[in-house]
Order: structure tokens, then C-alpha cells, then sequence
């Protein structure tokens, strides 16, 4: 575990499952923390990470997903919702799983929406991204899905080297300029939303995942079935394809061959390539 990570182990006590006692442990780094359940056998010899499920609620329904950008087909069957971090290594391989080849295969059978969950205490730059994004959704779906493509293929460009908070902050609001001119958007609208960063919009989300779980990115509801972290891709097909299935569609054949990825170190207008970001 991380060295900053506190980790307090709380009173043992009988468990539910026969020859099992139940002791919990709390996690915690800066203000944030999780408590989490582990089964020990009475002998001391087994250790089982406990999760209790309560299938009679659907996840879906706790997740406020109205204005949010998303790409696929809105009224699909199949809803995948991922709370993402623009900063975090593991988000960009799933991001790039998911574009543009899982969709080529999926077409209009998913729908895809993306939620704020910056891990703020180790991803310095992951709120304001978040918050830039944000600025571009509010007038243009395009523009938002433009800057997720580039930053989560253009991390390391985006820290730079010994490179300071401010000037990440900097280059992440050209990316949003740059990609805000691409669309035709109000320029005066996205420069002050990004002057102003307002976090409340990107909170909420954070605390909507809490109560959901969440505690690491990427975390996807993929019909109410949480999927956590960068999923391989034919994992990540299987589960959607038994998602269609128990909506009632057909899932698409296997693709033979995956399809060439385009080059994503392409920046926005504007803005140069970043071939040290491509992961």
C-alpha cells in the first residue's frame, strides 16, 4: 500500500458465515476514507474481503445522468456509465478500450456517459480538467468527448517534465480554448466558466459515487453491473454482451481483427502534437 495511505483495523467480531469472523478496515488518505469488510476463518488461515450486495436496488437508478454528454445511442438498452478521472493512467487505457473500436462494434446498442470522480489527493490536475470539460459540455456534446479524446491520450504532455501546478493548469485551459474555437462555441461563456472553477458540479458527482461505492477510477455501471478498473477488451465485450442479452438484443459477432487505432496525439485545433503522451 501506499506510504501517505492510513489503514486502521477495527474489533473482530462473529460473522454471519459459519467459521468466519468479520474485522473491518478503514482506509484513509487526506479527508477521504472507506471502511472495508474481511472475513477471517476461525483458525487464522483464510482472509476473504467481504462485500455485502443488496440486489434489490438497482445502481442505475442512484446515478443522475441529465445533462450529461454522452456518445452512442440515447435510448439504447444498454447504458455504461464510467466514473473517470482525467488524470488517472488506468482511465486512459480504458478510455482507449472503449474508443473507438468497442464502439465501432457496439454502434447505436450503447450508450456511453462519463461522470466526474477526480482522486483529487493523488491526481493534482484531475479537478480542474474535470471542471474545463465541464465548461465545453455546457454548450457543445462534441467538444466535451474532443477533450476527453485528447487528454486521457495526452497525459504525460500534460505534466510535462518538473512541470508546476499552475502551468498544468495553463496548458489544460489551452486545450479547452483550442477545443472550444474547433466547435464555434462562445468563447466569452467558456473563458469565464473556466475562470471561475466552479467545483459544486463535479462534487456532486464525486459524492454520488461515494454512496455508490466507488473508490478507485475506472469504475463503470454497465446496466446496474459495476465493472472496476481498466477492463481487458474481450472482458469487457462479455459483459456487455450479457447485458443485451437480458435486455432482449442480439449481440454483435466477434470482430475477426481489431480495427487500427487512430493516431490520438493529434491536438485539438490549434495545438501541437504530443507524441510523449501516447500511451
Amino acid at each position: 500500500m501506499p506510504s501517505d495511505l492510513g489503514v486502521t483495523v477495527g474489533k473482530r467480531e462473529p460473522s454471519e458465515i459459519p467459521g468466519y469472523d468479520k474485522v473491518p478496515v478503514t482506509l484513509s488518505r487526506g479527508a477521504k476514507s472507506s471502511t472495508h469488510d474481511f472475513l477471517v476463518s476461525k483458525d487464522n488461515k483464510t482472509l476473504i474481503e467481504w462485500q455485502k450486495l443488496d440486489l434489490s436496488k438497482d445502481p442505475m437508478q442512484a446515478i443522475d445522468t441529465s445533462g450529461r454528454p454522452h456518445r452512442g445511442n440515447k435510448d439504447a438498452k444498454v447504458t455504461i456509465v464510467n466514473y473517470d478521472d482525467f488524470e488517472c493512467p488506468f482511465c486512459s487505457r480504458m478510455h482507449q478500450t472503449l474508443f473507438p473500436d468497442l464502439m465501432k462494434t457496439y454502434g447505436n446498442q450503447v450508450n456511453i456517459i462519463y461522470k466526474d470522480y477526480p482522486l483529487v489527493s493523488i491526481h493534482p490536475w484531475a479537478m480542474h480538467a474535470a471542471v474545463d470539460a465541464n465548461c465545453l459540455a455546457e454548450q457543445s456534446n462534441d467538444a466535451y468527448w474532443d477533450f476527453a479524446d485528447y487528454t486521457h491520450a495526452n497525459q504525460k504532455a500534460i505534466n510535462g517534465e518538473k512541470r508546476e501546478i499552475k502551468e498544468e493548469y495553463a496548458k489544460l485551459d489551452q486545450i479547452t480554448e483550442d477545443v472550444g474555437k474547433k466547435h464555434n462555441l462562445d468563447m466569452a461563456r467558456v473563458d469565464a466558466c473556466v475562470k471561475k472553477q466552479d467545483e459544486s458540479t463535479v462534487k456532486a458527482s464525486m459524492a454520488e459515487g461515494d454512496k455508490l461505492g466507488v473508490e478507485a477510477t475506472p469504475t463503470m455501471f454497465i446496466n446496474g453491473e459495476r465493472v472496476a478498473g481498466a477492463m481487458p477488451d474481450p472482458e469487457l465485450r462479455a459483459v456487455i454482451d450479457r447485458a443485451l442479452k437480458d435486455a432482449g438484443q442480439t449481440p454483435p459477432a466477434t470482430p475477426t481483427a481489431a480495427a487500427a487505432t487512430p493516431d490520438s496525439t493529434a491536438g485539438p485545433a490549434g495545438t501541437a502534437p504530443a507524441k510523449s503522451g501516447k500511451q
